[in-house]
């Protein structure tokens, strides 16, 4: 994506209400800049007051410890903390805050070997791993309280979307979902089309073709233009675009075709002249999924001897509700198409599967069979799917390396019979308990919703990926959404 930066005009359907500023988006580097500068007094207060208090603090130690609390933000604005095209966005903010960490203790580390100063080393090998942690923790809080904001339809920038029909409303339709991207599409443009243009796409006015983008800017008060990929619009035309939109300081993105392959598999290198897109192939092989392999079993080891008394619980409530099996297994297709038994506590009424054909309509689609009041799930079966507690026992699949803690759904044979060529890409990884399509929405989302969040798994994998994803579970299936 391409981004020129400046100051915003504020949505108009609110304001972000940080520091009392109109300017929701300054408001909130504002508050960034006030927390940080906190944590930094906080953390070194804190060292100062027990090494006083152990009674081996020197003066220059002290003035050491003041200078180094006004200096965090400092630093952090060098690492690009406070920049807003970072605003929200939670890997660029903890990657900023681990550079000016690394690089501040760096520094004094330097500083204090060439001057002789007598420096603790608690400083620099507690002192910032402390003011690391601590900035995460309010950076977390902080950004939180921005996407409530934007739930609730503050802080929102106002985009032009510019690009097919079927594009525009995918785009609609997304950030809908997902409000605490902090984008709003209120306006569009289309290819010029002899019929005509139509009144609306997506819900939202068309404006006009690719030659109005600038004035549909200027009638919406639009704060972006977001470009998706459409071959009508070449360089030379995306170039006098963003002149245009230069002129009102109106920040211009721009989506790759390649639309699920983002992060560090995309770089932009210059040759002959020509920004070109580099995209390497997804890592799906080698000393990384060693690593991969590795933590899951380790991390499922370990969970099935932590959560050993709850499971236990659970398989003995299970049989004592009506006598049948508390264990219900499951053929599914993992890994390059290999077929394995997912173990699972059962849900529903023994013999479940028998009753199917007497039951209405499908809630979800062509492909998955869901309904959101199934009269085939058991009170405490119920219980059990909202939290994913039934799904615990595949914690033995993770350990036989049948499947994976983060990963695609593991689908059924059925399913799989009727997959397109694309969606085949599902199976190249092993399946997991959680992945993209739980923290997003779990049953509520269309196939085609599932579908394209394991798509993108499988082009963007990394272990900070999986990690992200672990740590968002827990949220999602504390909050019970979704699950049926």
């Amino acid at each position: 994506m391409v981004a020129a930066t400046g100051d915003r005009r504020p949505p108009s359907s609110g304001t972000f209400p940080i520091a009392g500023n109109v300017n929701w988006e300054k408001g909130y580097v504002r508050g960034a800049v006030q927390g940080d500068a906190a944590c930094g007094l906080l953390v070194f207060a804190g060292l100062i007051a027990v090494r006083s208090a152990a009674g081996g603090l020197y003066l220059p130690e002290l003035a050491v410890g003041a200078l180094l609390a006004v200096l965090w933000p400092v630093a952090v604005s060098i690492a690009g903390g406070y920049q807003a095209h970072r605003v929200g966005d939670g890997p660029d903010e903890y990657r900023a805050v681990l550079q000016a960490a690394a690089a501040l203790a760096s520094l004094v580390a330097i500083v204090a070997y060439a001057t002789q100063t007598p420096v603790a080393r608690s400083y620099v090998m507690v002192g910032f791993p402390l003011l690391a942690f601590a900035t995460f923790c309010f950076r977390y809080g902080w950004r939180k309280r921005l996407h409530r904001r934007r739930v609730q339809g503050e802080g929102l920038r106002r985009v032009v979307a510019v690009g097919h029909p079927e594009a525009v409303a995918e785009l609609v339709s997304q950030l809908c979902r997902e409000r605490y991207h902090g984008m709003r599409v209120v306006a569009a443009c289309l290819p010029p089309a002899p019929a005509g243009l139509p009144a609306e796409v997506g819900g939202v006015p068309v404006l006009g073709d690719f030659a109005d983008v600038a004035e549909a800017v200027t009638r919406v008060s639009g704060d972006a233009v977001a470009v998706l990929a459409c071959p009508e619009l070449d360089g030379a035309a995306l170039r006098r675009m963003s002149w245009r939109l230069a002129e009102s300081d109106t920040d211009l993105y721009v989506a790759s075709a390649l639309m699920e392959v983002a992060g560090p598999r995309t770089t932009v290198r210059p040759v002959a002249g020509l920004p070109l897109l580099h995209v390497e192939h997804p890592d799906l092989t080698g000393p990384r999924q060693l690593v991969k392999s590795a933590f899951d079993k380790v991390a499922a080891l370990a969970a099935l001897l932590v959560l050993s008394p709850l499971l236990a619980g659970i398989y003995v409530a299970i049989r004592m509700t009506d006598g049948g099996p508390a264990i219900f297994t499951q053929t599914r297709v993992g890994k390059d198409g290999r077929e394995f038994r997912v173990l699972k506590f059962r849900t529903m009424v023994v013999g479940a599967e028998t009753l199917r054909t007497d039951l209405g309509a499908n809630d979800g689609n062509d492909v998955l069979f869901k309904l959101r009041k199934d009269p085939r799930v058991t009170p405490i079966g119920s219980w059990l799917r909202r939290y994913s507690l039934d799904e615990l026992p595949q914690l033995v699949n993770v350990l036989t390396g049948e499947m994976s803690l983060v990963g695609p759904r593991p689908p059924l044979p059925a399913e799989v019979a009727r997959y397109g060529t694309d969606v085949h890409r599902r199976l190249v990884v092993k399946p997991g308990m959680t992945g993209l399509w739980q923290v997003s929405g779990r049953s509520d989302l269309s196939w085609e919703e599932s579908v394209r969040l394991d798509l993108r798994y499988v082009e963007n994998w990394s272990l900070a990926l999986d990690l992200q994803i672990l740590w968002k579970t827990w949220s999602a299936v504390v909050r019970g959404t979704g699950a049926y």
